[in-house]
């Protein structure tokens, strides 16, 4: 295996073509260089250099030979730099589960903009996934961080939740519907309606947070067809097959045919939470739960 010492001493000396000047470079005594070069070449089984008392250049197979040396060392100096970043927390990859109408909010988007910008050589997965099977799939570390709005199950001690609020809840509805001309509509209105969710089997904690606000208030839940993503789900309203509650960031999809209404029960919101391993956070994990914090702390000042 060639010496990565020798192959500096050599680039040296090829970018200087003097000895002298070569060996001020690196710090060394010339006749030591000289040796080191000579061993190297005696290495390689050809000659790096001609020499004579008052030149030194490149022989043909020094000239082949340099670009090759100059990556090797251009890729060991770029291993020290990642190994550098692993070791702090710079680098490496991050894989965070989320469900579909969290996507769409901005505390998603502006979290994941800020991370990328201060951590540009963390390759980010992001998995699309119900909030049922974010609990687990953080706990076993197929995920790093799930963003859910269901809370991990009972005796679920491995998994560690963090509040990031709660999130107002809106009708939406078809445009055609008389509750489109409305400022805004009631929950005992909606459950006249035929009320769109995820498939009951999908685990969804939105549905979950919609349940329990109808239990709340004393109300019928007519079930109406399922949509499997929260862009299904408005689809679906369009189509006229009934009404939805979805969260507030869900007004950015304008279809066409749908209107959102505000909703004049109070209580109507879902929360949301960050998931991770209650134990063992990487530094990774640590960096992305500091930038979602920074983002959080910079939504409730304003």
């Amino acid at each position: 295996m060639l010496d990565l010492r020798k192959l500096r001493y050599f680039l040296t000396v090829a970018e200087e073509l003097h000895f002298g000047r070569a060996a001020l470079r690196l710090h060394l005594a010339q006749p030591p260089l000289t040796r080191q070069i000579s061993a190297l070449e005696t290495e390689l089984g050809f000659r790096l250099f001609d020499r004579t008392s008052r030149t030194v250049s490149l022989t043909a197979q020094g000239r082949s030979f340099l670009p090759y040396a100059r990556s090797v060392l251009e890729q060991v100096e770029l291993a020290e730099v990642i190994a550098s970043k692993l070791a702090n927390g710079s680098a490496g990859q991050l894989a965070l589960g989320y469900v579909s109408s969290i996507a769409l909010s901005d505390l998603f988007s502006q979290t994941i903009q800020a991370f990328a910008q201060r951590f540009p050589d963390v390759q980010l997965t992001l998995v699309e996934c119900a909030s049922a099977s974010l609990g687990s799939q953080v706990a076993d570390g197929r995920l790093d961080i799930g963003l859910s709005r269901l809370s991990p199950q009972s005796g679920q001690t491995d998994v560690q939740a963090l509040s990031l609020g709660e999130e107002r809840l809106v009708a939406a509805v078809s445009s055609d519907s008389p509750l489109a001309s409305q400022s805004e509509v009631s929950l005992a209105q909606l459950s006249a309606y035929p009320l769109i969710l995820f498939p009951a089997d999908y685990g969804s904690g939105l549905n979950q947070s919609i349940e329990q606000l109808y239990r709340r208030n004393g109300l019928p839940l007519r079930p109406g067809p399922s949509g499997r993503q929260i862009t299904s789900i408005i689809a679906l309203v369009a189509a006229g097959q009934g009404v939805a509650l979805v969260p507030e960031c869900t007004q950015s999809l304008m279809n066409k045919g749908v209107t959102y209404r505000p909703l004049a029960d109070p209580d109507a919101c879902a929360q949301l939470l960050v998931l991770t391993r209650a134990e063992g956070r990487s530094l990774l994990v640590e960096a992305f739960m500091a930038v979602i914090n920074k983002r959080l702390q910079a939504r409730q000042r304003t």
